[in-house]
């Protein structure tokens, strides 16, 4: 049970450390952070949370992330289930607490940070757009993922590696989707927010989920004599 705790813990941490800076701090009046913030945000609670708690868990706080992992032969299927529980449920109570401190002002939710494509994406980018970005940028965070936690990659690097690389990860795909490549952070947002966020959540889980089983075959392939 520890590395579940752990990993919902992690996925809180992740959905209010960069849900809460692009919903609190993003545009804050007069000064506000920016998408170079929000991208920053995400790629920290990442790194903290790696090398915090990644001994424990592994540090996946990504249900694509853990399916990746377990196509490219690092973790056992039976784990699969209960690391998705975690990491949904951690993400939906990190949107809860957001809800509360969002809504303290009296503001409404807005887009809440939710993922989206078509008129719900920042740049009104379609939905073929959203499909490539999202396979294409966690496809290229699991090779990242999986690469630098190799037992021949350098030791004590795979944090830094792992958390700047989310950091790209939202630098290019922000404008595009507000970049989910992580089912678990966009059903949280979505439940909030309801009407075409659920409509549109399937990308959102589909998607990242098989640009990740597609990283795991690929680098098992690297890895075979």
């Amino acid at each position: 049970m520890k590395k579940y705790l752990a990993e919902f813990i992690g996925t809180f941490w992740l959905v209010l450390g960069g849900c809460g800076c692009a919903m609190l701090a993003a545009s804050f009046p007069t000064v506000g952070v920016g998408l170079v913030g929000v991208s920053l945000a995400f790629g920290l609670t990442v790194l903290t949370i790696a090398y915090s708690f990644g001994h424990i868990s592994g540090a996946h706080l990504n249900p694509a992330v853990t399916i990746g992992l377990w196509m490219g032969g690092r973790i056992n299927a039976k784990e699969i289930l209960p690391y998705l529980i975690s990491q949904i449920t951690g993400g939906i109570a990190a949107a809860g607490v957001l809800y509360i401190v969002v809504t303290g002002n009296g503001s409404p939710i807005g887009d809440f940070a939710a993922n989206g494509y078509g008129e719900h994406s920042p740049g009104k980018y379609s939905m073929l757009a959203a499909i490539v970005t999202e396979f294409v940028m966690t496809f290229m965070f699991l090779l990242i993922i999986l690469g630098a936690t190799d037992e021949k990659a350098p030791k004590g690097f795979a944090g830094i590696a792992i958390g700047l690389a989310l950091t790209l990860i939202h630098l290019i795909s922000i404008p595009v989707t507000n970049t989910s490549v992580n089912p678990a952070r966009s059903i949280s947002q979505a439940l909030f927010v309801g009407d075409w966020a659920l409509a549109q959540l399937w990308l959102f889980i589909l998607i990242p989920i098989t640009g990740a089983a597609a990283a795991g075959l690929v680098y098992k392939y690297f890895k075979t004599d």
